[in-house]
This record gives structure tokens, C-alpha cells and sequence, in this order.
């Protein structure tokens, strides 16, 4: 099939902007308060889109394998502290075990993805295995993100019910197992719903720009199921993972109901706090109603 593939010049980068100006003056005029996110996250976006065309194009040339796994480890480690920020309900501290779950969960699904179902003739092939393993990461992010703070708001909210079970001798993990699995649940809806509306509602992203660059569609399909699959089955294992490790955060040693107090914005205030060993210990001694009133009473 004779190639398709079409150069998209800098007035087509600037009409593109344009749209974005355009969208983002509805929102100031609608006042929903989004229309500098819109701008600032479509500049950073083509910032760091052309930066990676960039560096790819040398790395693709290169061909080396170490300088490739280098940069899967860049972007695993990019994305842990990615899910984190986004995260707003979870505490800090975290970045660890994300990071770990995370890099388990990527090497399992490239191993399996890449060198199992693809089969490339050089196993560290960058221009295949990193945009791949870049795809995975993406969808990932967002729906650990959403696991997590639904995770830890979850447990927020089901004080009584987590409290009573432990009264009557329950222990932690089965306290803590319905916002685990609803957690989860919520987390891979959007995997299901990308599975149900493809091909039928939309072609996605990769199918989409094998067809532009003028591979066959039909090849461009099998390669899409494959994505769309690695991601649902990332998106389960990760957040199982990640909520296994860290649904004890919620109890002390002695099975006391304590679910810690989501990351505060960094600031100044908070990066003093973090020196602080008093904050700690009140918060084990009297429990997260008690240290949310405390904090709210010490920025009063």
C-alpha cells in the first residue's frame, strides 16, 4: 500500500493552537474557571511532544539497547510521580510503592506484549517498544490516579462501617476489601468501555496512525486489540497491586482505624511541616478526625 503519510507544517501546529485560544475563550466566557489549564497544558503538551520526536529520532538511530531501557525507566519513574500528583486524596509518602508496582506491572506486560505476541527480530527495538510501553503508561496513570483517591476517600467515608468490623473482630484486609474492590472497579471502567466502543465508535490512536502512515488496516487492527487488551489487564494488576500494599496505611499496628490525611500542596508551610515530628504522633494518638481538626486550627 502506497504511503499516505502527510508532513504537517508549523501553520498546521499554529492553526492548532488557535483552537485551543478559541476553546479556551468559550471558557472564560462560560466562567469555568479552566481556560489557563487548557492553554498552559497544550503548550507544555506540544513542548514535550516535539522534545521526545526529537530525542526518539536519535535513540531509533542509535539502536542501542542500553540507552532504550534507560529511557523505559525514565518514563516509569516520570509516570509513578504523574500518578501521585494526581492523586489528590492519597497521602504522600506513596511514590515508593507505586514506582515498584508500577515497573513489576510494565515488565510483565512488555515481556508478554512485545516479545511474546509481537516477536520483534531485536527484543529492545525503540521504535516498537517504546511507544508501546509509552501507550500502556498513559492509560495507566489516569486510572491508578482514580483508584487511588477513590481508594482513600472510600475509606474515608466508611469510618463506622471499617470501625465496627473491626469491633467485631474483622481484620484489616476484610475491613478494607469493599473500597478495594470498588477502587479497582472504578479504575478499569475506562479499559472496558475503550474495549466495547472500538472499531464501531472510534479507531484509537494507534490504529489511527498506522492507517495515516499507510500500513494495512487490518494489520493496524490486530496491533490495536493487542494495546487495548495490555492496557485493561496493566490497569487490573496494577491497582491490585498498588491497593494490596497500601491498604494497611489506613490502620496502626495494634488494628486501630487510621486512614492518613491526603498530600498537602507543596509549599513552604508544608515542606517545614514535614520536619516536624509532633504532627506524626498526634495523628497516631487521636486518630484522623482529630489531626484534620488540628491542622485545620494550626492555618487558622
Amino acid at each position: 500500500m502506497a504511503s499516505t503519510y502527510t508532513v504537517i507544517d508549523v501553520w498546521g501546529l499554529v492553526l492548532a493552537m488557535v483552537m485551543v485560544c478559541a476553546a479556551a475563550g468559550i471558557s472564560v466566557a462560560m466562567k469555568l474557571g479552566v481556560a489557563r489549564s487548557l492553554v498552559w497544558g497544550s503548550v507544555r503538551s506540544l513542548i514535550q511532544l516535539l522534545v521526545m520526536g526529537i530525542v526518539l529520532t536519535y535513540i531509533i538511530r542509535w539502536n542501542n539497547a542500553w540507552i532504550t531501557v534507560g529511557l523505559l525507566c525514565v518514563m516509569v519513574l516520570a509516570a509513578a510521580q504523574i500518578a501521585m500528583g494526581r492523586a489528590k486524596g492519597a497521602p504522600s509518602g506513596m511514590i515508593g510503592i507505586v514506582l515498584l508496582s508500577l515497573a513489576v506491572t510494565m515488565l510483565l506486560m512488555i515481556t508478554v506484549v512485545v516479545e511474546i505476541i509481537i516477536r520483534p527480530k531485536n527484543w529492545a527495538s525503540p521504535e516498537l517498544i517504546i511507544p508501546i510501553t509509552g501507550m500502556l503508561l498513559g492509560n495507566a496513570v489516569s486510572a491508578l490516579a482514580l483508584g487511588l483517591n477513590r481508594f482513600f476517600d472510600s475509606m474515608r467515608e466508611r469510618a463506622d462501617d471499617v470501625q465496627t468490623m473491626l469491633a467485631l473482630g474483622a481484620t484489616k484486609w476484610e475491613a478494607a476489601r469493599p473500597s478495594i474492590r470498588n477502587s479497582v472497579k472504578l479504575g478499569l471502567l475506562p479499559s472496558i468501555a475503550k474495549l466495547e466502543t472500538s472499531g464501531i465508535v472510534m479507531i484509537p490512536g494507534m490504529m489511527a496512525g498506522q492507517i495515516i502512515s499507510g500500513e494495512s488496516p487490518f494489520q493496524a487492527a490486530k496491533y490495536q486489540f493487542v494495546l487495548l487488551t495490555g492496557i485493561a489487564a496493566l490497569t487490573l494488576v496494577a491497582d491490585a497491586i498498588i491497593l494490596a500494599l497500601v491498604y494497611k496505611r489506613c490502620f496502626t499496628s495494634y488494628d486501630r482505624y487510621l486512614v492518613p490525611p491526603p498530600a498537602p500542596a507543596l509549599s513552604l508551610k508544608t515542606l517545614k511541616s514535614m520536619f516536624r515530628k509532633d504532627s506524626l504522633k498526634h495523628l497516631l494518638e487521636h486518630g484522623t478526625d482529630s489531626a484534620t481538626k488540628s491542622a485545620d486550627k494550626a492555618e487558622k
